[in-house]
C-alpha cells in the first residue's frame, strides 16, 4: 500500500496558497485491507474511505472509461493494479496531476509543474473530452487563477469547443451544473468564468437566455462582465453576484415581462437556491425603478419597498441595492449607486411609522392593515417631499 497527497493540495502548495483540504491516493490496495487498517468505506460509485483518525477522504486508485452521456456516463475500475500514472492520467489538468508521497518527493508524469510555471491550464489527455462537466471546471479554474496570470492552453480550448457543440452539456443535471457555477461565481473572476465559456461557445448551451449579450462586442456584455468583476472586486455574496449575472438578459429583452421570463427560465433551468432567485427576479423587475428612485410617486415607491418584504426581510433590500451598486460600478468604478441612500431613507421611513398609535385607536384585522399602510404612504410621501 503506498499514499500520496495529489490534486489542489499539491498544486495549491506549489502556487503558494493556503490549502484547505487535502486529497489522499492510495495505491495498491484493495477495499479489505483499507477496512482492516480502521478506514471507514463511503461512497457508492467508487471506493473512498475515511481515515480513522483525521476523517480525511483516501480513495483507491481507479481508471475510467466511458460508457454513457454527461458527467455520470462511466465506468470507473478500482484494484490494486492500478498505478499512480494511471490514476494521474485520468484527472482534468495536468496541474491537478501531480502527486506528492510521504517523503515530499513530487511525481509529475505530465508536466504539470511546467504548466504551472508557464501559468497554463492543460489538460492532461484527450480523454478531457469524455466528460462535459470539465468545460464548466476549467472556466471556474481560468476565475480563480486569472490574476495569477493564467491562461487556457488554445487544445483545451478547442477540446472544451467539442464539448459544448457535442450535445453533451445537455446531460448534466442541474444539481451538478450548480455546484460549479455557484463555485465560480464566488471566485476572484467570476467575469473570467463567462467570459470562457462565451470564448467556448458554452454560454449558449448553458445560460442560452444571456448569450445573445455577446453576439455583438458592445456596452451590455462589457457591463454584465463589468459588474461581476465588481461584485468579486466588493466581496458580493452569491445572490447578488447571480441577480448580477442574470439581469444581463435585459440587454436584450428591454421589457419587463419578457425579462422576467428570462430570468425565470434560468433560474429554473440552474435549479438556483431560493435566495438567489428571489433577488435575481427583483432586481430584474425594480432595477429599472431604483435608477429612477427619485422621480417616483409615493405610492409607486412604497410598492416596491414591500415587495423586498424590508419590513421582515431588510438584508434582502440591502443585496439589491448592493447589486444595483455593482453594475453602477461596472460604468463608472469609483462611483457608488446616486440613489442608494435616498432608497435606503424610504425603506426606513416606511419601517419607523409605529403600529402601536393605530392599535391604541382599537383598530383591528383589515382595518388595521389599512391604517398602517395609509400611515406608511403618508411618511414616505412627506420623505419624498423633503428629499427633492
Amino acid at each position: 500500500m503506498q499514499i500520496y497527497k495529489v490534486g489542489g493540495a499539491v498544486r495549491d502548495r506549489l502556487l503558494g496558497r493556503t490549502v484547505s483540504e487535502v486529497d489522499w491516493l492510495v495505491v495498491g490496495a484493495t477495499p479489505e485491507e483499507m477496512q482492516a487498517h480502521g478506514f471507514r468505506p463511503v461512497g457508492a460509485d467508487f471506493p473512498v474511505f475515511l481515515h480513522p483518525q483525521t476523517g480525511e477522504e483516501y480513495a483507491l486508485a481507479r481508471t475510467e472509461r466511458k460508457s454513457g452521456r454527461g458527467y455520470g456516463g462511466f465506468t470507473f475500475h478500482a484494484s490494486p493494479d492500478v498505478t499512480l500514472e494511471e490514476d494521474l492520467q485520468r484527472r482534468d489538468l495536468t496541474i491537478n496531476a501531480i502527486a506528492e508521497d510521504d517523503n515530499g518527493q513530487l511525481i509529475d508524469p505530465y508536466g504539470g509543474q511546467s504548466d504551472l510555471q508557464a501559468r497554463l491550464l492543460r489538460h492532461v489527455s484527450p480523454a478531457f473530452a469524455e466528460d462535459p462537466l470539465r468545460v464548466l471546471r476549467v472556466a471556474r479554474f481560468a476565475a480563480r487563477y486569472a490574476e495569477l496570470g493564467f491562461r487556457i492552453a488554445d487544445e483545451t480550448l478547442e477540446l472544451m469547443r467539442q464539448l459544448a457543440r457535442s450535445g453533451e452539456l445537455s446531460a448534466l443535471t442541474a444539481e451538478r451544473s450548480w455546484k460549479e457555477i455557484s463555485r465560480a461565481l464566488m471566485e476572484p473572476r467570476p467575469d473570467v468564468f463567462i467570459q470562457v465559456l462565451q470564448d467556448c461557445d458554452a454560454l449558449p448551451e448553458l445560460f442560452p437566455e444571456l448569450a445573445p449579450v455577446f453576439v455583438t462586442a458592445g456596452t451590455d456584455a462589457e457591463q454584465l462582465l463589468g459588474a461581476l468583476h465588481q461584485c468579486a472586486a466588493h466581496y458580493q455574496p452569491l445572490p447578488v453576484r447571480w441577480a448580477c449575472l442574470l439581469l444581463g438578459c435585459a440587454a436584450q429583452d428591454k421589457t419587463r415581462q419578457k425579462r422576467l421570463a428570462a430570468i425565470d427560465a434560468l433560474n429554473q433551468r440552474c435549479k438556483a437556491p431560493r435566495d438567489c432567485q428571489e433577488l435575481a427576479m427583483l432586481l430584474g423587475r425594480y432595477h429599472d425603478d431604483a435608477l429612477d428612485a427619485k422621480n417616483l410617486q409615493a405610492d409607486t415607491l412604497l410598492d416596491m419597498l414591500q415587495h423586498f418584504d424590508i419590513y421582515r426581510r431588510p438584508e434582502r433590500f440591502e443585496q439589491f441595492i448592493a447589486a444595483c451598486e455593482m453594475y453602477a460600478r461596472a460604468v463608472t468604478p469609483d462611483q457608488p449607486f446616486p440613489p442608494a441612500d435616498f432608497l435606503r431613507g424610504a425603506a426606513s421611513t416606511a419601517r419607523a411609522v409605529a403600529v402601536k398609535p393605530l392599535l391604541d385607536q382599537g383598530l383591528k384585522g383589515a382595518d388595521l392593515g389599512k391604517a398602517l399602510s395609509a400611515a406608511r404612504l403618508e411618511a414616505v410621501k412627506v420623505y419624498c417631499q423633503r428629499s427633492s
